[in-house]
């Protein structure tokens, strides 16, 4: 027989069920807000103990009313820390599970998703799902089963709140760890955010995407485009962490296309130049270099690429000789329509010239020793003392070196 104790305990819990069931907005914000500021870091068995073993019948009617009325933001921030509290609780794994039979996750993924709700509710959403990801494999697998790594993906690029687009990245890189069934799924999902507008989401994307690139191993082709791409920003912190994928890829089977990418970005399309110039100098053989600022500033950020890879080895420094690298950082530095690309590709020649004597050779011969020697005394500045026909010479010099090695048997 119960003792009067335990009696009297199941009394008060029926009176406190009575009061949620048939109590208003207002009444259950009340109690929302009691039992959050009483029960945040309980263990699962403290929980039970302070709801007479009924806690999973309170954390029902969370859900119930959740379900009922996330679209509509009714309490939506205490509900949701409410049932982080049962989520998060120690030695809670029943309390988890009886929220993912009742479609729990979908529920928050679909918060994730909606205009009316604000960046706050979307980071709570955000905070149980990653409180679900830290549990175990059999979570992560539901949650990217549910399409949660479109929903995450999209939040994080639509976000407007930095700390709501940091909560979105924390969980993708949660989802990709320890869930070999759909790592590559978060992989892809990343990559497909390069092209996102938002500067903060895609520094964070690439961020991401090179800490998971070390766990998947393998790269996808789909990477290279939306990668050499990303070089187009104008956002110094985008451009480094761009740079530094691009370099960890160098390991990887997408290294050669990533090459060709850069050496090809040295050149960009070509378009009738309406800009004035001397008549002697209208060349129609000379190749124009009028384009758009983003244009350039990939231009630019390829120039720098190539220089930092052709510093960390040698054998970068053949591949890129052999898809006539030297050819075209000439042609860049002939650029005088954004000094940063002259300056960048300048600083690489001067490297590949000081370090490989093929290449000092065959520069020397293709410019003369006048122009050469500006190079030497003064790549950082060239352009500063870059004439028009000396541009011209460099836009339009026909420089082929054939390998290192092939050079040196």
């Amino acid at each position: 027989m119960s003792s009067i104790k335990e009696q009297e305990a199941i009394g008060r819990l029926m009176e406190f069920f009575e009061e949620w069931d048939n109590g208003n907005k207002t009444i259950r914000s009340r109690i929302l807000g009691n039992f959050i500021a009483l029960n945040k870091g309980k263990t699962a068995p403290e929980l039970e103990q302070e709801f007479s073993q009924g806690g999973s019948l309170f954390l029902a009617r969370l859900i119930t009313w959740l379900r009922l009325s996330y679209m509509f933001g009714t309490c939506l921030s205490e509900i949701l820390q409410s049932i982080s509290i049962f989520l998060s609780a120690s030695s809670g794994s029943c309390y988890k599970i009886e929220f993912m039979e009742v479609g729990g996750i979908m529920t928050l993924l679909e918060i994730l998703g909606l205009q009316q709700l604000t960046e706050h509710h979307k980071m709570e959403a955000l905070k149980l799902l990653q409180t679900l990801a830290k549990s175990g494999r059999k979570y992560k697998e539901m949650v990217c089963e549910s399409y949660g790594v479109k929903a995450v993906a999209e939040c994080l690029a639509g976000s407007k709140m930095e700390e709501t687009q940091e909560q979105a990245q924390i969980l993708l890189e949660l989802l990709a760890k320890g869930n070999p069934k759909y790592q590559n799924q978060v992989y892809k999902g990343l990559i497909v955010l390069l092209p996102c507008a938002s500067p903060k989401a895609l520094q964070l994307a690439l961020q991401t995407l090179r800490t998971v690139q070390v766990t998947v191993g393998n790269a996808h082709p789909s990477i290279v485009d939306p990668l050499l791409g990303v070089l187009r920003s104008m956002h110094l912190e985008i451009q480094y962490e761009a740079l530094q994928l691009i370099s960890y890829l160098m390991r990887t089977e997408v290294r050669l296309d990533l090459l060709k990418g850069l050496v090809q970005l040295l050149r960009p399309s070509q378009r009738e130049s309406n800009k004035p110039r001397p008549q002697i100098l209208d060349d129609p053989t000379v190749p124009k270099m009028n384009d758009s600022l983003p244009t350039f500033i990939q231009q630019a950020a390829a120039a720098k690429a190539i220089g930092t890879l052709a510093r960390e080895s040698t054998e970068l420094c053949e591949e890129l000789i052999q898809l006539r690298v030297i050819h075209h950082l000439l042609f860049v530095m002939g650029n005088q329509d954004h000094t940063e690309s002259q300056r960048q590709a300048s600083l690489a020649v001067e490297y590949f010239v000081l370090s490989i004597p093929v290449v000092e050779e065959q520069v020397r011969k293709a410019v003369g020793d006048k122009l050469f020697q500006m190079l030497l005394d003064d790549a950082d500045g060239l352009y500063v003392k870059l004439d028009n026909v000396q541009a011209d010479i460099l836009r339009c010099n026909q420089i082929n070196i054939p390998g290192i090695k092939e050079v040196t048997e």
